[in-house]
């Protein structure tokens, strides 16, 4: 089994940046997809950006041009770089990867607990 851990959330003024981490953990298991999704209050939770294993990116509009997804393979690590944050980017942020069991074959998604991201006006 796969755990999922993040790290980077807090408070920011609008226009500031924030680097958020996840590192996943476990045995005998192949990351394939990460990506980072988000909740904010009375909304449904939301795909920010994720990324393949061979490195294909997709981003939600909302975030084109001022999030940044990237992964180190060797170290089971996804990042996402968050520059020019507005208020509405405020929301829990979820770490999410695909995995399959080198044991079984079989395919799993995991998730992280969240990490709190607010920006202030």
């Amino acid at each position: 089994q796969v755990q999922l851990v993040e790290s980077g959330g807090g408070l920011v003024q609008a226009g500031g940046s924030l680097r958020l981490s996840c590192a996943a953990s476990g045995s005998l298991f192949r990351i394939n997809d990460m990506g980072w999704y988000r909740q904010a209050p009375g909304k449904q939770r939301e795909l920010v950006a994720r990324i393949g294993s061979g490195g294909s990116i997709k981003y939600a509009d909302s975030v084109k041009g001022r999030f940044t997804i990237a992964r180190d393979n060797a170290h089971n690590t996804v990042y996402l770089q968050m520059s020019s944050l507005k208020p509405e980017d405020t929301a829990v942020y979820y770490c999410n990867a695909g995995y399959r069991s080198v044991v079984t074959f079989r395919e799993y998604i995991a998730w992280g607990q969240g990490t709190q991201v607010t920006v202030s006006s």
